[in-house]
Order: structure tokens, then sequence, then C-alpha cells
């Protein structure tokens, strides 16, 4: 699919680090979380006004693969491009690099889910703006 890639930047703080100074692993979650969150919001989606009709984005799935370490004080980006939009999911591809360096790669699969934990459909808008 022919999208732009969002870049999200991100530096490493002491807190998010080991006792080993290396980016302790739960935390990339973290990082391509956030990155997530802010693509979908510059796409105009307003995640307050989905909860607030009964809908909230639920990550399904993640394969991820840890390829090298960050440590303090780096400065990183996450790309996140969009690889498949269907009728009730959305896959992207989250990359974390320092450089021009891989460091983490994951595949997430999001659903959305109405207030009973039950998936519905991604709402239309949200499905034109992604493809």
């Amino acid at each position: 699919m022919s999208r732009q890639t969002h870049r999200f930047p991100v530096t490493v703080y002491y807190e998010d680090t080991d006792m080993g100074g290396i980016v302790y692993h739960a935390n990339y979650l973290r990082y391509i979380e956030r990155a997530r969150s802010d693509y979908v919001r510059q796409l105009g989606n307003d995640q307050n006004a989905m909860r607030e009709s009964g809908i909230v984005w639920v990550v399904r799935k993640i394969e991820a693969e840890y390829l090298a370490t960050a440590k303090f004080e780096d400065e990183l980006v996450v790309e996140t491009d969009v690889h498949e939009v269907s009728g009730v999911r959305l896959t992207m591809v989250q990359v974390v690099r320092r450089g021009d360096t891989e460091i983490f790669r994951a595949t997430v699969m999001a659903v959305c889910m109405n207030k009973d934990g039950r998936p519905v459909r991604l709402p239309a808008e949200i499905r034109a703006s992604l493809q």
C-alpha cells in the first residue's frame, strides 16, 4: 500500500534502561504505542471521542524482534507503516531505528472493540484515512 511512513522521535531516558544501561525490552512496546497514538491522532482520529461513543482501539497481536540494543541518551525514531487495512483490523509494521541501524521491529495488529469487549468494524472514516 502506498502511504507515507510516519516518523516519531524518542529520546532514551535513564528510567528507560536496566542496570546495564540498556533499554529494558518492554519499553520498546511503549515507544511503538506512543508512535501509533501519534499517527492516528495526526490522521484525525479522536480516540477520546471514539471512547465516548463506546469504541476503543486494542492490540490483538504483536510479533516483535529485538535486533540491537539502545542505551541511555540515544536518539531513536519509530517508523510506522500501515501494512493492511480490513473491515475489522489494522496491521502496521513498526521499526525503531538509531540512525540507520534498525534495532527493533514489530508487526502489530489492532482492532476496535465496543464497551462489551466485542470486536466491531473499523469506523469508515478511519478506514478511509488509512487507504
